[in-house]
């Protein structure tokens, strides 16, 4: 099963978090720090990433399109801690993730909470083109040593607001991971596999909200867009970019605070 951590007490409401492609449960430490006196938090290793690392590929192997088989594990792991509802707290890959959940298990959830993630791509054209780039990635991912690709992958656009030392403690920090196991949940979770998500708010009885950092224009711009079909809270936190709960934790914790109260 997943690998997860938990803190505060059990009988207090519970909050699970989803971390992003390359990242762990550990990610979350000081957003769980700031609500462990009022919340049970639960934050898990997506397959293939952190401490699901040692286990062998077959055991935590995706088949392509992986979001359903995410979604089970992680509904399996949260049933074997007899956690039946939570809020839902999940970023990039992990939002995306998050949004399945929402589909397969609805009645579960207490709130939706989305960090800087895309609900589906629309067009085959789309698709094919996402595919390819992924696909790409994934070569590189599997043939490059670990700290080369990491180099690579934070030179990308979306991490324009992180500087030379945060992208280089992101390099060291992820370099332990085991690349095969993460080019397999990368292929399987691509967006190009991605069902079409965009109307999971209206389907759900919970309120749905969206994090995006103030620096990171492509998802304030899909949130705005999606806001505007959709019974969903765009939240914009300043002094950050992609990954919000990074740049600013305190800003992070109290905002999802002020959201489950």
């Amino acid at each position: 099963m997943l690998s997860y951590r938990t803190a505060g007490k059990a009988s207090s409401p519970a909050v699970v978090f989803l971390h992003g492609f390359l990242g762990s449960k550990e990610d979350w430490h000081e957003i769980i720090e700031q609500l462990q006196d009022d919340f049970y938090c639960i934050s898990l290793d997506l397959p293939g990433h952190g401490d699901n690392s040692a286990l062998s590929l077959d055991e935590q192997y995706l088949a392509t399109p992986g979001f359903s088989r995410c979604a089970e594990l992680i509904n399996t792991r949260l049933s074997s801690l007899n956690i039946k509802h939570y809020h839902l707290v999940g970023y990039s890959l992990g939002g995306r993730i998050a949004l399945h959940i929402a589909k397969l298990y609805p009645q579960q959830l207490l709130s939706l909470v989305l960090e800087s993630c895309h609900p589906g791509l629309h067009s085959e054209a789309d698709k094919l083109a996402r595919k390819q780039n992924d696909a790409a990635w994934a070569n590189k991912l599997s043939t490059l040593p670990m700290s080369d690709f990491l180099r690579l992958w934070y030179q990308q656009a979306v991490f324009s607001d992180l500087t030379a030392a945060e992208q280089h403690a992101l390099v060291l920090k992820r370099s332990s991971n085991n690349p095969l196991a993460l080019a397999n949940c990368y292929q399987a979770t691509s967006l190009a596999e991605q069902d079409d998500l965009w109307d999971i708010p209206t389907r759900l009885k919970v309120n749905s909200h969206f994090i995006a950092g103030h620096q990171d224009s492509k998802f304030m711009a899909l949130a705005k867009r999606w806001q505007q079909q959709q019974p969903l809270s765009l939240h914009c936190i300043h002094a950050s970019g992609h990954n919000v709960h990074l740049a600013a934790p305190q800003a992070f914790a109290i905002k999802l605070r002020a959201l489950f109260s």
